[in-house]
């Protein structure tokens, strides 16, 4: 007859060796990301490597017709750029750099998400950034009709 003592050991045991505690442990810092971009965009491509040797769990989804993805999630036409990004329940328009990412995710503010609109040189994904890089990181408001706002202005190096 087996001991109580005995099968908790093992169940104990089999949670080390199947990962679980290391998961439950590292839970926060494990984030999903899914990027939706056209298959032939090299900047979509180098902002998601990015983000993944951040440490994000990224999976990418090639689609011809980005305009109703942006459309289903709900990013305003003058807030749109070349590739959308879900994670955590945020939309992450364009080009948001890690950084503006990560305070997101910290934060938690009531916003559907980051946009940074069209393509900003210097930006994540379109070469590095120098003392000409200026651009705007803005919150996708929840309520349609809403406002965008500044959330963060990136400047030159």
């Amino acid at each position: 007859m087996i001991s109580k003592k005995t099968l908790l050991a093992g169940a104990f045991a089999a949670v080390l060796t199947t990962g679980a505690f290391s998961f439950a442990a590292h839970a926060e810092d494990d984030k999903d990301l899914t990027i939706y971009k056209s298959p032939y965009c090299g900047c979509c491509t180098q902002w998601s490597d990015a983000l993944e040797d951040a440490g994000f769990n990224v999976t990418v989804r090639n689609t011809e017709d980005l305009d109703a993805v942006k459309r289903q999630v709900g990013v305003p036409a003058n807030m749109q750029s070349c590739h959308t990004a879900m994670v955590d329940g945020y939309v992450m328009e364009g080009h948001v750099p890690l950084e503006a990412v990560k305070r997101v995710l910290a934060e938690r503010p009531d916003i559907k998400g980051l946009s940074v609109p069209g393509m900003p040189m210097g930006s994540l994904g379109m070469g590095e950034p120098d003392a000409d890089t200026n651009y705007t990181v803005y919150t996708l408001p929840k309520a349609a009709g809403g406002e965008p706002t500044v959330y963060q202005q990136v400047s030159g190096k």
